[in-house]
């Protein structure tokens, strides 16, 4: 399977902004043995703002964007580093794509990265990919990566779009204020109804929430890709969402 699985801020770093060591740990190496079972795997990690927050000391998310991009430029050194370190102790070797809206937007630069990817996926390497928060602005931004996540799937053609995030999957109402909340494990079809469940934002950290991967689904779904949403807290249940157990929630790609 070529699967590709985004990560969110929320799921790599603690509250603090600091990288989240044993989990990001165990993430590299399930992606690893992903990959050693045959699979081809790409990483969209988001994180870089997080983790520049964490390492400038800062007390909070900046607002205002030359901070923003300050933070993603030390952030992303740092993350790039991290994955470099863990998946090198696999035998698997890394490259970073950053990637702007113009870059998605424009008809020969979309098919230049798609033509990377897939010299990358040949040679056997695992690109983790990024927005480029460092240089986007409003004009040119894509704005998130579950929806970087999406593009990304659908340019080289995946099979599975993975997103990890700090909640289990969609549920029928918001399960922090209604007790009888359920978490629904397959939705063949994104009607009305399932637009009527999405909730707010995401994490102080984060950019996303349940409306940027309903978004994403859209994306993917159409294009015959099937999406999972789940908890990234427990990484080895991307074994599970490989095999299609029910965990999180899987949108059923069109046929």
């Amino acid at each position: 399977m070529r699967i590709v699985v985004k990560i969110g801020t929320s799921t790599l770093a603690h509250k603090t902004g600091l990288l989240n060591i044993h989990r990001v740990e165990e993430l590299c190496k399930v992606m690893s043995d992903l990959k050693n079972a045959g699979n081809e795997v790409i990483l969209v990690s988001s994180g870089a703002i997080g983790m520049g927050v964490g390492k400038l000391s800062l007390s909070e998310k900046p607002k205002d964007i030359p901070t923003k991009q300050a933070a993603a430029a030390v952030g992303q050194c740092e993350l790039m580093y991290t994955y470099d370190r863990l998946f090198s102790q696999y035998n698997h070797a890394v490259a970073q794509i950053l990637l702007t809206g113009e870059d998605v937007g424009d008809d020969i630069r979309r098919k230049n990265f798609e033509n990377t990817m897939c010299r990358l996926l040949e040679l056997s390497v695992i690109p983790i990919i990024n927005e480029n928060d460092s240089i986007s602005t409003a004009e040119i931004e894509i704005g998130d990566n579950d929806t970087l996540g999406a593009i990304v799937a659908t340019a080289i053609k995946a099979d599975l779009l993975i997103i990890l995030s700090d909640i289990d999957g969609l549920y029928t109402a918001d399960p922090h204020k209604n007790s009888d909340a359920v978490l629904l494990h397959k939705v063949e079809k994104i009607d009305e109804n399932i637009e009527a469940m999405i909730g707010g934002v995401g994490s102080s950290l984060g950019t996303g929430g349940m409306a940027t991967k309903i978004k994403a689904a859209k994306i993917v779904t159409r294009q015959g890709i099937d999406m999972v949403i789940a908890n990234g807290d427990t990484p080895s249940h991307l074994y599970d969402i490989v095999d299609g157990k029910d965990v999180g929630t899987r949108f059923i790609g069109e046929k």
